[in-house]
Formats: C-alpha cells, structure tokens, sequence
C-alpha cells in the first residue's frame, strides 16, 4: 500500500455517544448500525488532508511510542475494506471535502448540506 497517499471520506457521518455509524441525510431517522470502531476511527480521520502515513503516525502516538507489531497491518486492512465499500476514496493530493461530507450529520446545516447535494448532483 502507497502509505503516502491522501484519504477522504464518501459517506455521510453519524456521531453519537462516541459511535461512528452511516446516515442517509433524506432519512435521518434511519440511522444505521454503529460501523465496527475501526471503521469509524479511519472514517473520522478521513477528512482529505491526511496521508495513510500520518495516520498510522498518529494512531502510534496514542501507544506512546510502542505500537502493537500488528498497528500497520490493520490500518492496511481497514482502509483496503473502506475503500473496497466505497466509503473512503484515495488520493495523490490533498482534498478538500465539500461541506455535507466535512461534519457530522449533527453539526451540519441540514438544508444547506441538501442544496449542496442538489448541486453537485449526488443522490
């Protein structure tokens, strides 16, 4: 895997009580499962202006110093799943995410994030 690519998310987020799931911004009601916390850990980080690099460089912070052997590996694994579901798209440049996928469905202007969809023509 090209550590130095970009990633950013596809997908519309859900944020509650610490728990990533995905939401159709038509039919909020319908929130989906919360996605398994690795999912939603690589989605949060997927803003565009990240490289796999710098993600698995921060996720290591967090182990002060001294990952698991196997932190890379599920890194791989999880964005190679993101991207096989379409979730999350890879990039050679940074990509600024238009405004409906930058914030949690809870944080955005509902109708603002709708007219934005309208106009870039995405269902």
């Amino acid at each position: 895997m090209d550590t130095s690519q970009y990633f950013y998310r596809n997908v519309i987020l859900s944020m509650v009580d610490n728990k990533v799931s995905l939401i159709d911004i038509h039919n909020p009601d319908q929130k989906g499962q919360a996605l398994d916390p690795w999912f939603g850990l690589v989605l949060q980080y997927a803003n565009g202006h990240l490289t796999i690099e710098t993600l698995y460089q921060d996720l290591s912070v967090r182990y002060d110093g001294s990952p698991p052997a196997n932190l890379e590996t599920t890194i791989h694994s999880v964005v190679d799943r993101l991207v096989d579901l379409r979730f999350i798209v890879l990039t050679k440049e940074a990509t600024d995410l238009p405004y409906y996928l930058s914030l949690p469905f809870e944080q955005m202007d509902v109708e603002k994030a709708k007219k934005l969809l309208k106009e870039d023509k995405v269902k």
